[in-house]
């Protein structure tokens, strides 16, 4: 698979989890742990599904190094999400978590030996401010001392993401299959907590069509997809371009009714479409060999 391909295939995963927002207010009152493992179960069982039937089985034989890395990365940075967000203020730490993408962008040149060139910095940090406008909405955030353990999370949740990503560069050749192992094993973790920490619900009708939405989509096929563009994609051009996913997040909720229009979104607009152009200046402008 070229470069080309392989960043459009994980841009997939970046429209896929801008519906993850829409799916979850869908779940109405399922518990967020709870939520997590039966999505994760949903998509790795899916996944699973079409390993088996293709003959892969030998996909998860993989180094325990590898497991580690594929489950800590995926459990690892949603029960940190999930712990920061019940311990902080949401906005604050949502836009916290956000860095990830920016992490990305910084860390690329170190595992994929690509040049990091100002276009891509500039496009990533105009990305970062519209991200902030559409976490925020535009009003300023308040950080309290009481609340730092939860910024602390958030960060951290960032870093893990960051760094599952990266490191799926170092581990080229495990096959994008063994993702399906690393959601089942989230799935395992994220029931494990679960149960630890919350009550159980019983979801009605309309919280498993979500749940369901949520397991074959933005917790599902987004992870296989996230995968293939960061072992073989542009990976600066999909960090700068990761900050498009919470404004379509909003947008789609501004289509659904559940949030409204601002000037704050047409601005944020601006700057993530224009800084993720302009971080993909360099593959946009390339022609194919001939």
């Amino acid at each position: 698979m070229t470069t080309r391909r392989a960043t459009v295939a994980a841009f997939g995963a970046i429209l896929l989890w801008a519906l993850l927002a829409w799916f979850t207010t869908l779940s109405g009152d399922v518990p967020p742990l709870q939520l997590l493992a039966m999505c994760f179960a949903l998509g790795g069982g899916a996944g699973a599904a079409l390993t088996l039937w293709r003959g892969g089985v030998a996909a998860w034989r993989q180094p325990i190094r590898v497991w580690i890395v594929g489950v800590g990365g995926l459990f690892g940075y949603h029960l940190l999400y999930v712990l920061a967000l019940r311990s902080a203020d949401p906005v604050a730490a949502s836009l916290i978590a956000y860095l990830w993408p920016l992490l990305i962008v910084l860390g690329a040149t170190r595992v994929s030996g690509q040049a990091l060139r100002w276009h891509h910095l500039v496009g990533a940090a105009a990305g970062a401010i519209g991200a902030a406008l559409v976490v925020t909405g535009g009003r300023g955030v308040q950080v309290e001392t009481s609340q730092i353990a939860g910024y602390a999370l958030a960060l951290a949740a960032a870093c893990v993401w960051a760094s599952y990503s990266l490191l799926s560069r170092r581990m080229a050749e495990v096959p994008t299959d063994a993702v399906s192992g690393f959601c089942l094993g989230t799935a395992m973790l994220s029931g494990l907590a679960h149960l630890a920490l919350e009550v159980p619900v019983m979801p009605s009708a309309t919280e498993w069509l979500a749940i369901l939405g949520l397991g074959f989509g933005p917790v599902g096929l987004a992870f296989f997809l996230w995968d293939l563009g960061m072992k073989r994609g542009d990976m600066a051009v999909l960090g700068a371009a990761s900050y498009a996913a919470p404004l379509l997040s909003t947008l789609i909720l501004v289509a659904v009714g559940r949030a409204e229009a601002s000037w704050t979104l047409a601005l944020a607009c601006i700057l993530i479409t224009g800084g993720a152009a302009l971080a993909a200046r360099d593959m946009l402008g390339a022609r194919p060999a001939a």
